[in-house]
């Protein structure tokens, strides 16, 4: 299926490795010129050379921290200027710590809604004037299964980015008459270095237990969920929008 992005201008955010890297090499294969970012130069070249190599598009490379709004806002109008205007904007953040919610003090939840919460606001706003001027555009925000069903292990997701799905509801509004989607995705366990680093030496058994309680039995794969971003981003989901997708084999399954 060809998705129209050929030439299409995206920004994806963490894409250093993990779910963004996924996401930005599935865009820069359907044709579009990828800007990527993350805080080690060492794992931001590596993402670069697979980006390049994923697809025929330019890809532009910048290493920041989200969490700090100047330099992410010059990140995205650099973006717009070196790679000839802004089209998609993958937004993304880091990981949390595990645990329930009673273990965190005020202090945590608040890093965490720095970290977790923010970071897509302040990239989206950055990125709306570029957007409503090409009357064409996507707003697609990684968040957590989380959104849709807490887990206690997972007390400070839960919270720091339920956030997201108030503020797309809200962008949907403002953007609908310029012809830009907004969605969230909303993934679960995905084979990822975070989580990898997570769970440490006994990787391999942690990750065999998570499987058992997931109905399909098994950890999602990062190039699955950058295939999904990809054909959100493209012309043929041009009337889905306001929407939270859920890719996590089935573990959320609630009926709201």
């Amino acid at each position: 299926m060809d998705l129209r992005l050929t030439d299409r201008v995206a920004l994806v955010a963490c894409s250093s490795s993990g779910l963004g890297l996924a996401v930005a090499k599935a865009l820069a294969a359907e044709g579009a010129h990828v800007s990527i970012c993350g805080r080690d130069r060492a794992k931001l070249a590596r993402a670069h050379a697979e980006v390049d190599s994923a697809g025929p598009g330019k890809v532009l490379s910048t290493a920041l921290d989200l969490c700090d709004e100047g330099p992410a806002e010059r990140w995205v109008h650099h973006t717009a200027e070196a790679l000839g205007g802004l089209d998609i904007v993958v937004t993304n953040t880091g990981g949390v710590p595990f645990g329930p919610v009673e273990s965190f003090t005020v202090a945590d939840y608040r890093t965490a809604l720095d970290g977790n919460l923010l970071p897509h606001i302040g990239l989206t706003l950055a990125a709306l004037p570029l957007l409503k001027e090409g009357g064409w555009g996507r707003v697609l925000m990684i968040a957590s299964e989380s959104v849709r069903q807490p887990h206690p292990e997972s007390g400070l997701s839960s919270v720091a980015r339920l956030g997201l799905l108030g503020y797309m509801q809200g962008l949907v509004h403002s953007l609908g008459g310029a012809g830009v989607t907004v969605n969230v995705l909303a993934p679960g366990f995905h084979r990822t270095p975070i989580l990898d680093e997570q769970f440490g030496a006994d990787v391999e058994a942690e990750l065999a237990k998570v499987a058992e309680r997931i109905p399909l039995r098994r950890i999602g794969d990062v190039d699955d969920f950058g295939a999904i971003a990809a054909f959100l981003a493209g012309d043929q989901a041009s009337y889905v929008t306001g929407t939270v997708f859920v890719a996590d084999g089935g573990n959320t399954r609630g009926l709201g």
